[in-house]
């Protein structure tokens, strides 16, 4: 039984090289409207929207957000654009999340992006090179940083690889997993599937407890 257990476990247990990565977008302030639109064909893409905030950078902020580009003829126009008015930030996370949310977007030159790339989010919410709509990060690196920028509260962890990612599967999944297939193998509910998740749920272990102290604990909103 036990043998049998261990094969289903490695079946369900992803590779360690399959992780989840995180990038930054933006929804510039000329598009701002058509937030709620974007964002279903972001989450109809299979990316989650792990963070969100809707503000309004000062073109000192967005001369620090683009200081990459500091010297460029472009600078001075594209942070008076980006302060031009409120932009939604978000932290879109997925498999290979920086390069599919690039290729989402399509050519930073919107209206070069409306003749080779028509079907992408560039050319059709963006106006030129400058007004192109979005924004995406263009490395792993640098996603990190932008992030940490719009989401100074938000803690960017490396994600695990390798070594350290099949000792997180053998410290923290796999236990949990064995312990849940055996679970389902005594209890034989009628929906197995259901009846392993709820359980996965309930016995996560990095699931937050709650103290009792005897006093009201107040919640941060």
């Amino acid at each position: 039984m036990t043998s049998s257990l261990e094969a289903r476990m490695q079946m369900l247990t992803p590779e360690p090289q399959v992780f989840v990565e995180r990038t930054l977008a933006i929804i510039k302030p000329d598009v701002v409207r058509k937030e709620e639109e974007i964002e279903d064909v972001i989450l109809r893409s299979g990316f989650m929207i792990l963070q969100k905030r809707k503000l309004q950078l000062s073109p000192e902020q967005c001369s620090n957000f683009y200081a990459d580009q500091y010297g460029k003829m472009f600078f001075p126009n594209l942070t008076a654009y980006m302060s031009s008015g409120p932009i939604v930030a978000m932290v879109l996370a997925r498999y290979c999340a920086v390069s599919y949310w690039k290729e989402l977007l399509g050519p930073s030159n919107s209206i070069r992006a409306k003749i080779t790339h028509p079907y992408s989010l560039r050319a059709i919410y963006g106006t030129d090179d400058l007004r192109n709509g979005l924004h995406g990060s263009r490395s792993i690196s640098t996603a990190e940083r932008e992030i940490r920028f719009m989401f100074p509260e938000v803690i960017v962890e490396p994600v695990p690889t390798g070594q350290r990612a099949r000792d997180y599967l053998n410290f923290y999944v796999k236990p949990t997993l064995l312990a849940g297939l055996t679970a389902l193998c005594k209890e034989k509910p009628a929906d197995p599937m259901i009846w392993l998740a709820d359980w996965l749920i309930e016995h996560n272990p990095n699931k937050p407890r709650v103290q009792h102290h005897g006093t009201e604990k107040k919640h941060q909103g």
